[in-house]
């Protein structure tokens, strides 16, 4: 379910938002600012050396290496299974080996699919043929690259349909009720959707369960075109004829969609594509140059006015009934080779630890932005890190370089590695840093799991600010998304669906993070417009953000890989839960329900209390010299390694048993959206308060084993005065 930087970095996570300034009655202030605690977890004597290590690599990092790695990876069409995408996949793996890295090429064998043809026509009152393809750009050379495809939604099934219309607005489950709630019928009907607020995969699930026919998805200039500023090539938004394409894959898991569980090895044990629930109607992405005909000849009763878009007339709801469209879909779907690529840096003390960094390789065309605009950041960290190995200075973890495959169709490369390697990962992986699309601008942002906030923060605040060195990073995100009013801290998002974290965090239980760089004024996303041209034009050709971006992903890999007591700040769960609870409870309370959380908040206030010892208690031993390498080993083993594998459940979500996390998931109904407490969040949405109560309980019980490790732990530091 790709949904890149451009849509999730837009999403607020609680606590930023001020959702519930109440906690069980209490204000609840903001965290305050602390500046430099993933540097406090080293040892004083490894500090100044810790410093000079990052100073180190980000003098190597340059912008003009990031230059040639988006050059040499974006000149090219790769869509996962196609010949380009086999270069691509030669080409990273080449790179990594000369810059020394051990090198798995990981083959595995997705079930995806590829357009053969497609149509959309008005067949009456007039026979009017509307455009499917996106034509090339006389400023934009890479545009008129033959391998270029038609606009398609991967799984799509083929069908010619003809048949009135709807229109749906953005397709989202509130729009098909509200379409029900005003009598109007989808069934039989080939139904309108505008992109945008939910993954295009739930417009075509809501629009098959109201029984469409087809249905034609449509970029509006009002979320991304003339609306927003210029068109490009004149300026960077979505000009009359730009298409996004995507999957519309909507399966209760990520990865290949005929081996949930499972490694999609050729030889894998497969489930029947009948008792799989992919799209059964055809669904065809537009622009609105081939949705604007079809909308301002509807003649039925105006739609709502929230539900106008950006074109000159008013949106209706149905065709009437002269209004006739055909729709045709041809897709081939079958079993296709493709690869991850991972580059492993072998750490010097504890190799057997790692940390990962990844973005994805694939692409629906050149891919200058998505997702290559990370992956050239992955590229020139493991360039940094070898160059300094090969002088002697190696991190003390292992840190693997990942480039991940058939992401766009469903988040399945990096799924499949991982169903292969599950226990390693769990027992042995510090965290995951994903850096898709990540330097679309020079605004630094991240989103992470509570204990990787402060991190994101520190990486920041030693980083400088793209095109303004006089200041850091963290300095213009503060002033620009503060966690509170006045506050020197700003927001670190939650981590939601739509990219490659979405295994690691949600199936694995390791602690994720991504960081990059946004404000380009313009989209090209999934368009046959993601292109170096528009790069340069729209983001600049300096690449002093995707410097910045490099720099940032370069100290927190070494803090990671580096510190001595890792960089996990297991007081922002203690914070955290009294914000995501009191949201949950207020909820509750407008749906009539009401709970007693005198022992939860006793245990929360448990957590908080012990989380306030340890710190004082770890800071005193790392401070007075009494932290050995014995006691380092231990607190790390007991807390810091294994916190975020607390919230995990083996039976896994409602109605998604393959999501194990219970403490963070996808939302279920637009596929972006973090939803704290996912199970206790599925029963109240599905009126069931005892479902709620009973997942307080297990809450509160991860909150005691939380809590009851730290006490642990605390005695550990005590005992070695």
């Amino acid at each position: 379910m790709p949904s890149k930087p451009v849509v999730c970095l837009l999403l607020t996570s609680l606590a930023a938002s001020g959702l519930c300034a109440l906690a069980f009655g209490q204000a609840l202030a903001p965290r305050p600012a602390r500046s430099g605690y993933s540097m406090s977890l080293f040892l004083p004597a490894n500090r100044d050396g810790q410093t000079a290590y990052e100073a180190a690599l980000n003098d190597r990092a340059l912008a003009s290496e990031l230059q040639r790695w988006h050059e040499s990876l974006s000149d090219t069409p790769h869509v996962a299974g196609t010949p380009g995408d086999i270069e691509t996949i030669e080409e990273i793996a080449g790179a990594f080996d000369e810059m020394g890295l051990e090198v798995e090429t990981h083959w595995f064998w997705p079930y995806l699919s590829r357009p053969v043809s497609a149509s959309v026509e008005i067949t009456s009152p007039e026979s009017v043929q509307l455009w499917v393809d996106e034509p090339a750009l006389e400023a934009d050379p890479y545009s008129a690259h033959p391998d270029l495809p038609i606009g398609y939604n991967a799984y799509s099934a083929s069908g010619d349909v003809e048949a009135g219309v709807v229109y749906a607005n953005y397709g989202r489950k509130e729009d098909f009720e509200k379409l029900a709630e005003l009598g109007v019928s989808c069934e039989g009907k080939i139904v309108l959707a505008r992109y945008g607020r939910n993954f295009r995969g739930f417009k075509a699930k809501y629009a098959e369960e109201a029984r469409a026919a087809g249905l034609i998805i449509f970029t509006d200039p009002a979320d991304s075109g003339f609306v927003r500023g210029r068109m490009y090539p004149e300026g960077g938004w979505a000009g009359e004829r730009q298409i996004q394409r995507g999957s519309i894959k909507t399966l209760p898991y990520a990865g290949d969609p005929l081996t949930p569980g499972i490694e999609a090895t050729q030889d894998a044990k497969r489930e029947s594509e009948r008792r799989v629930a992919l799209p059964r109607i055809p669904v065809q992405p537009v622009a609105w140059a081939s949705a604007g005909p079809i909308l301002e000849r509807m003649t039925g009763p105006e739609a709502p006015d929230e539900w106008q878009g950006g074109l000159g007339f008013p949106y209706r709801l149905t065709g009437g009934d002269d209004l006739r469209v055909r729709l045709r879909v041809e897709q081939e779907r079958g079993l296709v080779r493709t690869a991850n690529v991972i580059g492993t840096l072998v750490g010097s003390e504890r190799p057997e630890e790692f940390i990962i960094v990844g973005c994805h390789h694939d692409s629906w065309g050149m891919g200058a932005g998505d997702p290559m605009a990370g992956m050239m950041n992955v590229m020139e960290a493991a360039r940094c890190f070898t160059e300094l190995a090969s002088e002697g200075t190696r991190p003390k973890r292992s840190i693997l370089f990942c480039a991940w495959g058939a992401e766009e169709h469903g988040i399945i490369g990096s799924v499949e590695w991982i169903e292969a390697n599950l226990d390693m990962l769990r027992e042995r992986c510090i965290a995951y840093i994903n850096m898709d699309m990540a330097s679309m601008g020079p605004l630094l942002r991240a989103s992470a799991v509570p204990a990787l906030r402060q991190l994101a923060i520190d990486a920041a605040s030693v980083t400088p600010q793209a095109r303004q060195p006089d200041r850091t990073a963290l300095e213009t995100w503060a002033e620009r998304a503060p966690e509170a009013p006045g506050s020197r801290r700003p927001v670190v998002r939650g981590m939601g669906g739509g990219s490659d974290h979405v295994g690691f965090y949600f199936h694995a239980g390791v602690p994720c993070m991504s960081i990059g760089g946004g404000g380009a004024a313009g989209v090209s996303y999934h368009s046959n417009y993601d292109t170096l041209h528009w790069y340069r034009l729209i983001v600049g050709d300096d690449y002093e953000p995707a410097l910045m971006v490099t720099r940032a992903l370069n100290v927190a890999l070494a803090r990671l890989a580096n510190a001595d007591v890792l960089p996990m700040d297991i007081g922002e769960y203690a914070h955290d839960l009294r914000v995501i609870t009191a949201d949950l409870l207020e909820r509750a309370e407008r749906a009539g329900m009401r709970f007693d959380t005198g022992e939860y908040d006793k245990r929360l206030s448990w957590l908080e209390e012990a989380v306030e010892d340890f710190e004082r208690e770890l800071t005193d031993a790392i401070e007075s010299g009494r932290m050995d390498d014995e006691l380092m080993r231990a607190i790390n083993d007991l807390v810091m390694e294994r916190t975020e594998s607390i919230w995990l459940i083996e039976r896994g979500l409602p109605g998604r048993p393959w999501y194990k996390n219970i403490y963070m998931a996808p939302d279920q109904t637009s596929g972006y959206a973090a939803w704290p407490l996912p199970t206790a969040r599925f029963h109240l949405e599905n009126g069931n308060p005892n479902g709620v109560r009973h997942q307080l309980m297990v809450i509160s019980t991860r909150v005691l084993n939380i809590q009851t490790r730290l006490r642990s732990a605390i005695k550990l530091l005590v005992e070695a005065e």
